[in-house]
């Protein structure tokens, strides 16, 4: 989590304290604090929430507010909340009505980008996925996040999105580590069939595909999947959130990675070689 971000929650967990000290009918403690509010609510909660260690959800907030006597407070809490979880997008509360909703609600950014710029670690990235490569990470995903399963619903909208691929004007600069050609987050069946659709998109106009070998002399680490939307926007994902972030520094050291590991890729016949050599190691005929 960037210091930005991390600086906004701790900033919320100020006006939180700033609330309880100022309860109309006298200043609170935290226990004292938590027993008004119930179940579920701890000294250590109240402390981890004001301290910036945890993020509050907007029942929390809600919660606090009139559990302080100031219920009108509300709307300036969501307020807050709101501004830094526009950029902090918790799985747990993504995946709250399943993996559909995510594909929609980054669809828009997909449909607006002419230039989209991709790393990705340890997966296909979804824009060459196939139907059944797709399905399998969504079912795992969904069974670590203990989220809802609309696995078919989520793998069509991933799936539509593919068309961008063929459409003139935009251009996919895609890049992976060589583990992503053989992490078997699937059946060796399916992660054949995949890496045959992947060779299949070198020949792309729209596409350039690279591949970090595991034997590349490497500048930076693989790091982080992140995606690039023009130069206004990354999504970078990790395990617990995908961080949204569209200033400019973060954007420009994200190209810069990018561009980094790239220094390390091979393109063209190379990368064909490496996915042909995947292939033939699951030894499915």
């Amino acid at each position: 989590m960037s210091t930005d971000y991390q600086k906004a929650r701790e900033d919320l967990g100020i006006r939180l304290r700033e609330l309880r000290l100022t309860a109309p009918g006298g200043r609170l403690t935290g226990t004292a604090l938590a027993e008004r509010l119930g179940p579920g609510w701890t000294k250590v909660k109240v402390s981890k929430l004001e301290n910036g260690r945890q993020t509050a959800t907007t029942e929390d907030l809600r919660a606090w507010a009139e559990g302080t006597g100031q219920p009108q407070t509300y709307e300036e809490l969501l307020a807050r909340l709101r501004g830094f979880e526009s950029h902090i997008r918790s799985w747990r509360r993504q995946l709250a009505a399943g993996h559909k909703a995510v594909q929609d609600a980054v669809t828009p950014e997909h449909d607006r980008a002419r230039v989209l710029t991709i790393w990705e670690n340890c997966l296909i990235p979804g824009m060459l996925q196939t139907p059944d490569y797709a399905r399998c990470t969504f079912k795992r995903h969904a069974d670590l996040m203990r989220s809802p399963r609309d696995t078919e619903e989520a793998v069509r909208a991933r799936v539509q999105r593919q068309e961008g691929l063929y459409q003139a004007g935009r251009k996919y600069r895609i890049m992976m580590w060589e583990g992503a050609l053989r992490s078997l987050i699937c059946s060796p069946p399916v992660l054949a069939a995949q890496l045959h659709h992947l060779a299949g998109a070198i020949g792309l106009d729209t596409v350039e595909l690279g591949i970090v070998p595991f034997s590349a002399s490497l500048n930076i680490w693989p790091g982080n999947s992140f995606w690039v939307y023009d130069e206004r926007l990354v999504v970078v994902e990790d395990w617990h959130a995908e961080l949204w972030l569209d200033d400019a520094d973060s954007v420009a050291l994200y190209l810069r990675t990018w561009n980094t590991l790239r220094e390390s890729a091979v393109y063209g016949p190379d990368a064909q070689n490496l996915i042909n050599a995947a292939r033939r190691a699951l030894n499915v005929r």
